[in-house]
């Protein structure tokens, strides 16, 4: 017989980081960009008082546990609000992504049947655009612009909404409007944007969000802690936003919300302005932001004191280590790469650097800081062949990366794709990757992006990583273009820097120094800015679209 443990079983649970949050650092300050600019200053304290405020008022509406409550609107303090009020209420926050077409998003909403939506009042327009998929009678919620009136008699105001908050509870008692603490109950629902086919909607735990929220705080992951001014570039409206204001409330860290201003320079203000020391988002973010910093060096201009950055996220895709680079050795400024999905909440790997790799020297970090990294702890992977056979570590087989653990996605809302789930437990990610000894992954590609010429595979990731080193190039994308003899050819979309060009020879010359022949594009495309998806990432799917026939035509 199994001696069991004495231990409580205490719930994992987000009301426990709302009412640590209130107890220990109610001033600790959270700080949201509008629209116009105009910045609005709050701290924890207020934040999590109003996210109780929020759960009441949601319940006085009909709300109640297992309702889904959307959400359209861009990173403030608001949303953080529904992020805790909503499932401490014991209903989901739905997330809805903003830069999804109408008619994604009116099958998202109906397929979600979402009760009640929270929306920016300058979100309006997109929202009329599917606002017949909500139920009749549904609460429609605004968070209005300031000073700005409500002209349809139907929406409420979300500051109108708030209900009056009770007496302070004592430290980390729950308030009583709280649901029953369960920590595998729903707690946000999340639709994925890449999959084929309609979205899939990622159901995540209380118990999920908690523990990634933990590892976010390792110092060998992204080390939040609570002398820290976390900057989410990457939208609150996408994967939890990496899960950095769970991560916030948990340490207690500040928060600085950009808002809808994700161009580079505005970026840089605001960095410089709040004092950030630590962001995330994804690749194309921070190329912008890089070719920014390059351009005010080249002016002689000391626009931005980035001083107390001490580590910027990359993750979303590969980054080329030109970037990285770039960062480190012009700008002093670390770069780390990470990997996730939706459905790992998103949190996978982190590129840290472990004693084992600096005792090999320069040329070990360097490579094993390009990587996405070695697997967060209780993430488990693996890579396997067509066949399912599972590959071994050595940093050469190439196979597609499964994933399971405590924050990995067990089957999709509704049991959708379950094609995507194997039978010992795993999720199948669609990344085709190396893994060495040390555990290190590498992305060679998606497995619906490899090109498959003559039988060969070839990486365009690998290829973009190399167009993306050349220094008249801003950024790349490599993609299968349809040819009649070898099935596929590999085409790239490329945009240079301002003031900046070159050849094709001259690029193909670049790219032939590190590459077989076979493996060079057969065409060089040029392009103001590669066309990006709702995320921010390479939209490949669009250029094949665009220039998939191309070689077909000559």
């Amino acid at each position: 017989m199994t001696l069991q443990g004495r231990m409580m079983a205490f719930p994992l649970t987000i009301q426990h980081l709302l009412a640590r949050a209130r107890t220990l650092f109610p001033e600790t300050p959270i700080v949201s960009r509008r629209p116009d600019k105009s910045v609005v200053r709050s701290n924890w304290g207020t934040v999590a008082n109003r996210a109780e405020q929020l759960t009441r008022g949601l319940r006085s509406l009909g709300i109640g546990p297992g309702d889904r409550v959307a959400t359209l609107c861009w990173n403030h303090h608001e949303h953080l609000e529904a992020y805790l009020g909503i499932p401490s209420l014991g209903a989901i926050v739905h997330t809805l992504n903003l830069r999804l077409s109408p008619q994604d998003l009116t099958y998202i909403v109906g397929h979600a049947e979402d009760k009640a939506i929270i929306v920016d009042q300058s979100l309006l327009p997109l929202f009329s655009k599917f606002r017949d998929a909500l139920p009749s009678g549904a609460p429609v919620i605004v968070v209005r612009d300031l000073g700005a009136p409500l002209t349809d008699p139907a929406f409420q105001d979300y500051e109108s909404v708030l209900a009056p908050a009770e007496a302070v509870p004592a430290p980390f008692a729950y308030p009583s409007v709280f649901a029953a603490a369960d920590e595998n109950a729903a707690a946000m629902l999340c639709y994925t944007s890449g999959t084929t086919g309609n979205p899939k909607g990622v159901l995540t735990s209380h118990r999920a969000i908690v523990l990634h929220a933990f590892a976010l705080a390792l110092r060998d992951s992204f080390g939040i802690a609570s002398d820290d001014v976390v900057l989410p570039v990457v939208p609150m409206f996408h994967a939890s936003s990496w899960g950095l204001p769970y991560a916030a409330a948990l340490v207690g860290a500040s928060i600085a919300f950009p808002g809808p201003h994700l161009d580079a320079v505005s970026l840089l203000d605001w960095m410089h302005a709040e004092k950030v020391t630590f962001a995330g988002g994804v690749p194309t973010i921070w190329i912008g932001i890089l070719d920014a910093l390059d351009r005010a060096k080249a002016a002689g201009e000391a626009k931005w004191d980035l001083s107390l950055l001490r580590n910027m996220i990359i993750g979303g895709s590969a980054a080329p280590p030109s970037l990285m680079d770039g960062f480190l050795i012009r700008h002093g400024l670390k770069v780390t790469h990470a990997w996730g999905m939706t459905e790992l909440n998103p949190l996978g790997t982190v590129a840290t650097v472990t004693p084992a790799i600096a005792s090999q020297g320069e040329a070990a970090v360097a490579s094993a800081r390009a990587s996405q990294g070695i697997p967060s702890p209780f993430v488990e992977m693996r890579h396997v062949d067509d066949a399912g056979t599972v590959l071994p570590w050595d940093g050469v087989a190439m196979g597609e990366l499964e994933c399971r653990g405590p924050w990995v996605a067990s089957s999709y809302f509704r049991d959708e794709g379950q094609d995507r789930f194997t039978a010992d437990g795993f999720f199948k990610t669609g990344d085709v990757v190396t893994i060495d000894r040390h555990g290190y992954m590498r992305i060679t590609d998606r497995s619906k992006d490899v090109v498959k010429s003559g039988g060969e595979w070839i990486s365009s990731v690998a290829l973009e990583n190399s167009l993306m080193a050349h220094p008249a190039v801003l950024e790349a994308a490599v993609f299968a273009g349809r040819e009649e003899k070898w099935g596929e050819r590999p085409l790239a979309a490329v945009a240079f820097k301002e003031g900046q060009a070159a050849t094709d020879e001259e690029l193909a010359a670049h790219l032939a120094a590190s590459f077989p022949k076979y493996w060079l594009p057969d065409a060089y495309i040029r392009v103001a800015q590669v066309p990006r998806g709702s995320t921010g990432k390479f939209l490949k799917t669009k250029l094949r679209e665009d220039y998939g026939d191309l070689l077909l035509k000559k």
